[in-house]
């Protein structure tokens, strides 16, 4: 859910969005959901010699499973609240680990 929270707060700012098909496409952040699924307005391609049917496209949804990278713009980015939502999470994590391996012991010496 952190990269949802984050994302959200970037609704209306101009992201480019990398796929896996190495087509890049840049536009306003219109939506995006849990599945990080991504509602993009006004889209420009970047190589639009290399995909020229894309190039009538104005609005696109793209499938949060086929994207690569997204890149953000510098100055909307906060750093420190990102790593520190990263850092919980990753304990969080840690801690579930623990206890299935705990869980585990104990199943193994019953």
């Amino acid at each position: 859910m952190l990269f949802f929270s984050f994302y959200k707060t970037l609704v209306g700012k101009e992201i480019t969005v990398e796929l896996k098909n190495d087509l890049s496409i840049t536009g306003l952040l219109q939506s995006v959901d849990q599945f990080l699924n991504i509602k993009l307005k006004d889209i420009k391609v970047n190589e639009e010699e290399k995909y020229p049917y894309m190039i009538s496209v104005q609005n696109c949804f793209i499938r949060g499973s086929v994207v690569r990278y997204v890149h953000l713009p510098a100055g909307d980015v906060d750093v420190e609240t990102l790593q520190d939502h990263s850092r919980l999470e990753a304990r969080e994590q840690k801690k579930v680990q623990q206890q299935a391996q705990q869980q585990a012991q104990q199943a193994q010496q019953k």
